[in-house]
């Protein structure tokens, strides 16, 4: 099988690429080549590559950012997107497409199922469930949209890799703890992925995430052990717990955005993975790279 996959550098393409199944054959198109602010880019690379599915990893992301860059969020997670799905579908290619948690207002009590009703309440959820809906609304394309959450690798720039940076260099970190998700790896998220990509029949909404909920004060608290336990640290850091007042930001946050991701893992034939023990996986493979890669 033939793929291309939009994004090369971020967490999830190169856990994609770490994860690629032996009989895939896939090309990674960077911004340089395909840069989702630039609609038509991709047009000549989906044509030379003989591709049967397209999986698009890349995204605007930054979260505050974005309310201060609303256009360029949109352009990218929606303008961007629509553009992508009107030319697989010209050219019968299939298209996974990975969204957010940010798609709901976070007021459920219980993990969110693909079909509950989306609200987001900030600029950067808006803007991918408008791509959500753009990929949805064009004929003739064979879609399937994930849905995860609170992803983090060993890799690029996220919250594990921030906390262990803190932890380091001064031994504490104060952490929101009102607000509950499913911490997911990106490994994990690749290798589910790759099982979908596998399965014609994957199609339409859909949400992966490790097995779980947490705040993210239990998340770092958790971040903290494990990492302590691998010798990632020298010393306990002193993980003090917070609220979202307390640590205002720019953009709202949905305060409960966990996934109920049981009906993919039927459905795709995986057995969920605890997010505590993706996490070690994590740290592990953290160790086993080069000390300068270690925060």
């Amino acid at each position: 099988m033939k793929v291309v996959v939009v994004g090369r550098s971020g967490q999830l393409a190169t856990a994609l690429a770490a994860e690629r199944p032996a009989d895939v054959e896939v090309l990674f198109l960077g911004r340089e080549q395909c840069d989702l602010r630039r609609p038509g880019d991709c047009e000549a690379h989906l044509d030379r590559s003989g591709a049967a599915l397209v999986i698009n990893a890349a995204a605007y992301t930054a979260v505050d950012q974005a309310e201060r860059e609303p256009e360029e969020a949109r352009r990218v997670n929606a303008s961007a997107v629509r553009e992508l799905a009107r030319c697989c579908a010209a050219r019968g290619i299939r298209l996974i497409h990975v969204s957010t948690d940010y798609v709901f207002d976070g007021v459920a009590a219980s993990p969110y199922a693909p079909e509950a009703d989306t609200a987001p309440v900030g600029v950067y959820g808006m803007s991918k469930l408008e791509g959500e809906r753009a990929i949805r609304a064009t004929p003739d394309l064979h879609w399937l949209i994930v849905r995860t959450s609170w992803l983090y690798s060993a890799a690029g720039r996220n919250f594990m890799l921030t906390m262990l940076k803190l932890f380091r260099t001064r031994g504490a970190a104060s952490v929101v703890a009102d607000q509950f998700g499913s911490p997911t790896s990106a490994r994990s998220l690749a290798r589910a992925l790759w099982r979908a990509a596998a399965l014609p029949e994957a199609r339409g909404l859909a949400h992966f995430a490790n097995v779980g909920v947490a705040s993210w004060w239990e998340f770092a608290v958790a971040i903290a052990a494990a990492a302590l336990a691998r010798g990632l640290l020298d010393s306990n850091p002193v993980v003090t717990p917070i609220t979202t007042a307390e640590y205002p930001t720019l953009a709202r946050r949905p305060a409960y955005s966990a996934l109920d991701a049981r009906a993919s893992l039927a459905a795709w034939g995986l057995e969920g993975t605890p997010w505590k023990d993706a996490l070690g996986a994590t740290l592990d493979e953290l160790k086993a790279l080069a000390p300068a890669a270690v925060p």
